[in-house]
């Protein structure tokens, strides 16, 4: 046997060993000698470096020192999931799911939520090549050297694997290991960790894996995202990833209905606390691919996904004080700083109180001992008050009745919930909230410009609203707090940079108030310019699709105000697109505008792209059959259902060809 060849079969050992103890917690030899085996390649690697492998197993032990990380696009976005809390939420799901599909007989898997720290892994031809934090769901840290070290982490796969995929999960704790840790740091005298979560998403970003390689990391894998793949369901998924090597939780269950969902549900909130891991609920997913495709996402959420959380877990505490906080928008947020208290792992300090009726319907004051939740384990929310501990000399509470930074007397309007400050462009909170609303990832994504340094701008008197970021030099920010002039340099460059941001992403940086994301391309799509939009009328916007009448109102007001329009005029003079561009328009038409377009089973092309030709050409997509609906767009595999309630509507069934030859 050659070195070459000696080398390659210890590899293949080693990593089969490997997959036994940390995948299949079935180990079939000593630790001694694996050791052994492993001093071995170690040693052959060393004297013969020209068959160098960067997923060797001898690299699992980390040693690497990573100073920045670099931040990754995701290829396909990480979204996140829409949460219920009781069986008439997961009934509604459902029943939205089978009025969209058209089909009664959907099947669900169902998998525990593992409170760990999201992870998107990329293999090519087997191997991982890249790891990715979930970051803000469009983009994270590449931490592909630490996530090498998890020993559950398969760098070399094996079986039918597609040749390119992303394959997302959970970076978990164990609670045997975390308790091992903090017994080590008490002991050393250092603080303990506050809790495994935590703990685990930190790891991910120490800049020396070697320290990443000793905390007992496990990686706890859920989906596959790719082309081609040749899977057709979340639970083959599953089990495929399983063959490939990955660590698959084998608790997921496929359930023919809600009652079967619930029924895993109510087993594992009782059962969840024999498991080795901390879980904070149960992921449902509709079962089939297809339906999965035809059922797509929100702006936020997979509408074929849903997370149902367990009870949260609730705690007592002072309530010592309530403060007001405003909003970039001039609302109101009442918040109850209270005496500090472990909640789910964490230091709970301060928890929103929402509005002036919420206190009011639970009468709170201050002095009063709160029952403390955390909405969806994650946001603290008051749920209630003990009033056996309420202090004799206690005062009903009154609600401010002027804004706390500009003293202005706040306004409240019929049917609307919060109190606001009116002084939109002298209350200091909407002036910076603003502008770090406008230089936000979502919006002009200005790069070296941060929130704290927008205060600071605006403390210095540099800037008073956002037009005024595209004036600032290098020599008048430089003189400013821990600001050093490559500092200064990236900020100016960030700014002029941000001129390149498309039309869609400027309307939404200016804030106008309703105008969310999706809004403002909607708009962009239907005025095509600035100009255009600022001089529609309120009836006129109405017409837009999902653009009711509050949105059209506050369109108009924000084009109607004299301190918009100077802004824009600047922005205009700055080079900001407030135009489609040219690629936008082109093979955009009018053609079927005013037409409905339902889309449902699979196609030649893929479903997205069929959904863009609709809405390039003019046309909506419907998510369900009505009498409305113009078309349904036909492919293989649609739900009986579906045909038979388009039918009924005399709704005309197309092919994907007929669709497609209309266009010509």
């Amino acid at each position: 046997m050659s070195v070459q060849e000696k080398i390659e079969a210890l590899r293949l050992e080693l990593r089969q060993h490997n997959h036994n103890y940390y995948v299949l917690d079935n180990a079939t030899i000593s630790d001694y000698e694996f050791d052994v085996k492993l001093k071995e390649l170690q040693d052959l690697e060393e004297q013969h470096p020209e068959f160098y492998d960067a997923n060797s197993p001898t690299l699992r032990v980390g040693g690497q020192i990573t100073k920045n990380f670099n931040t990754v696009v995701h290829e396909h976005r990480m979204y996140s999931l829409d949460n219920s809390y009781s069986q008439e939420d997961l009934m509604d799901w459902e029943k939205r799911i089978e009025k969209i599909l058209g089909d009664s007989n959907v099947e669900f898997t169902c998998e525990l939520k593992y409170d760990g720290a999201s992870i998107s892994l990329t293999y090519e031809e087997g191997q991982l090549v890249r790891a990715v934090t979930r970051g803000d769901g469009f983009q994270g840290d590449e931490v592909t050297t630490n996530i090498k070290t998890i020993k559950s982490v398969p760098l070399q796969l094996h079986g039918d694997f597609p040749a390119k995929f992303d394959i997302r999960g959970e970076i978990v704790l164990p609670f045997d290991g975390f308790h091992k840790m903090n017994e080590e740091r008490i002991a050393n005298g250092e603080d303990p960790y506050m809790n495994p979560r935590n703990t685990a998403s930190g790891s991910l970003k120490l800049q020396d894996s070697a320290l990443v390689a000793q905390r007992p990391l496990e990686c706890l894998l859920y989906g596959v995202v790719g082309e081609n793949t040749g899977i057709t369901s979340q639970f083959q998924m599953l089990e495929k990833a399983r063959e490939w090597g990955f660590k698959v939780p084998t608790v997921a269950k496929l359930c023919k209905s809600v009652a079967e969902v619930m029924a895993f549900v109510a087993h594992w909130d009782v059962h969840r606390h024999q498991l080795p891991y901390e879980t904070d609920g149960v992921v449902v997913k509709v079962n089939l691919l297809r339906h999965q495709e035809e059922l797509g996402y929100t702006a936020k959420s997979p509408r074929w996904a849903m997370a149902y959380k367990f009870k949260a877990e609730q705690v007592t505490t002072v309530l010592n004080e309530i403060t007001y906080q405003v909003g970039r928008t001039g609302a109101i947020t009442p918040v109850a700083n209270l005496e500090p208290v472990l909640l789910a792992g964490t230091t709970v300090k301060r928890a929103s109180l929402h509005n002036a009726d919420q206190i009011e319907k639970l009468d709170i004051r201050e002095g009063d001992t709160v029952f403390v939740e955390k909405g969806g384990e994650i946001i603290p929310k008051i749920v209630g008050v003990n009033r056996d501990l309420r202090p004799q000399d206690s005062e009903v509470t009154q609600y401010i009745t002027e804004c706390p930074e500009c003293h202005t007397p706040l306004v409240r309007s019929a049917g609307d919930a919060k109190h606001f400050c009116p002084n939109e462009y002298g209350c200091p909170p909407q002036i910076t909230g603003k502008i770090q609303h406008f230089i936000s990832r979502k919006a002009m994504d200005i790069d070296g410009l941060g929130s704290e340094t927008v205060e600071l701008l605006f403390k210095e008197g540099l800037v008073t609203n956002y037009a005024d970021l595209y004036a600032l030099s290098v020599e008048q920010i430089l003189p400013l707090e821990r600001m050093a002039e490559k500092s200064a340099v990236n900020l100016v460059q960030g700014v002029a940079k941000s001129v390149e941001v498309p039309f869609e992403r400027v309307l939404f940086a200016l804030g106008i108030r309703f105008v969310g994301e999706t809004v403002a391309k909607k708009l962009a799509k239907a005025y095509k310019n600035i100009d255009a939009l600022m001089y529609a009328s309120a009836l006129e916007l109405a017409t837009v699709d999902e653009i009711g009448e509050r949105i059209a109102t506050s369109v108009v007001d924000f084009f109607q105000n004299e301190t918009n329009l100077e802004s824009i005029n600047r922005l205009k003079s700055y080079g900001l697109q407030f135009e489609l561009s040219a690629d936008k328009l082109l093979n955009q038409t009018e053609k079927l505008k005013g037409q409905t377009f339902v889309v449902s089973g699979v196609f030649e092309m893929s479903r997205d792209d069929l959904k863009k030709m609709i809405e390039d050409n003019g046309g909506k997509v419907g998510s369900s059959i009505s009498s409305k609906t113009a078309f349904l767009v036909a492919g293989d595999k649609m739900g009986p259902s579906k045909r038979t309630k388009a039918e009924n509507l005399k709704v005309p069934i197309i092919t994907e060809q007929e669709f497609l030859d209309s266009l010509t």
